[in-house]
């Protein structure tokens, strides 16, 4: 009876949670060398083929961290097969190292490193993910098809000033034309923006309306509150009036006749009647 307790322990909420808050900066130290190691050889052509050689080590040490850190991660979710549904982008980065721009994908978990630590509104949340979200696809891509299209034949995306112009007009769904891959890893990482580019407007427009509806309710909230603040002065005004007014009738109901035994009957004396 101790071992399926011991193995449910094993696999308990908390101890997932202590593990992820434990690597969130680990990872994200590494996640930014392997970007490092990604970008050195495609930014400096002329860099020497030791450098290379340490740039490629780096990033396959970083891949085999996030293959751990997933493995773990695996190993402690309560409901695995719900972990890997939830997670299926995690899965292909770590099953299929080869594919580079896949890979950079893995550094999209910064932003939600980066999205836990914070302690700002829930709208605050939103826009910092999704700026900090478009400004690493944006140089991801880029990197990306530089390295695919450079050394391509009849390629227009040559230097790192072209692949930054095309991938921002690119996912801003603006596409001038100007400048256009020749290779089919660019065309892949093309369509990639495509739908990226179309989700972040969509996500950038809901905030906007967001940001509206809630501005609007609040212009509107608060005119409520003047009006309410108003009436309440009004009706204290009333009721004061109404107690001065109860008071003049209850000082006017005294003028009484005493009876004998000295008790106020509560009634205003009538006038003799002057016909006797």
């Amino acid at each position: 009876m101790d071992e399926p307790q011991t193995r449910t322990d094993a696999r308990s909420p908390e101890r997932l949670e202590r593990w992820q808050n434990a690597t969130e900066w680990p990872l994200l130290a590494l996640a930014v060398g392997f970007l490092a190691a990604y970008a050195w050889p495609i930014l400096d052509a002329d860099l020497s083929e030791q450098w290379q050689d340490v740039c490629s080590a780096a990033a396959w040490v970083v891949w085999f961290a996030f293959t751990v850190d997933y493995a773990a991660r695996l190993y402690l979710a309560p409901d695995r097969w719900a972990f890997v549904r939830a997670n299926l982008l995690d899965l292909a980065v770590c099953l299929l190292p080869m594919l580079r721009p896949l890979r950079l994908v893995r550094l999209l978990s910064v932003v939600s490193i980066l999205h836990r630590k914070l302690s700002v509104s829930a709208r605050g949340n939103v826009v910092l993910y999704t700026a900090t979200l478009t400004v690493i696809i944006l140089l991801v891509a880029s990197l990306a098809v530089l390295k695919a299209e450079r050394d391509a034949p009849g390629a227009n995306i040559t230097t790192i000033g072209d692949a930054s112009w095309w991938t921002l007009v690119t996912i801003s769904t603006v596409g001038y034309g100007d400048h256009y891959p020749v290779t089919d890893t660019g065309r892949l990482i093309a369509i990639c923006l495509f739908i990226v580019g179309i989700a972040l407007l969509g996500v950038i427009t809901g905030v906007l309306a967001s940001w509206f509806v809630k501005t609007i309710e609040g212009e509107k909230r608060d005119a409520e509150d003047a009006l309410t603040r108003v009436e309440l002065r009004e009706l204290r005004s009333l009721v004061v009036d109404l107690k001065a007014e109860l008071d003049r009738t209850r000082a006017g109901n005294g003028r009484v006749d005493e009876g004998g035994n000295g008790q106020v009957t509560g009634r205003v004396t009538e006038p003799a009647d002057r016909s006797d």
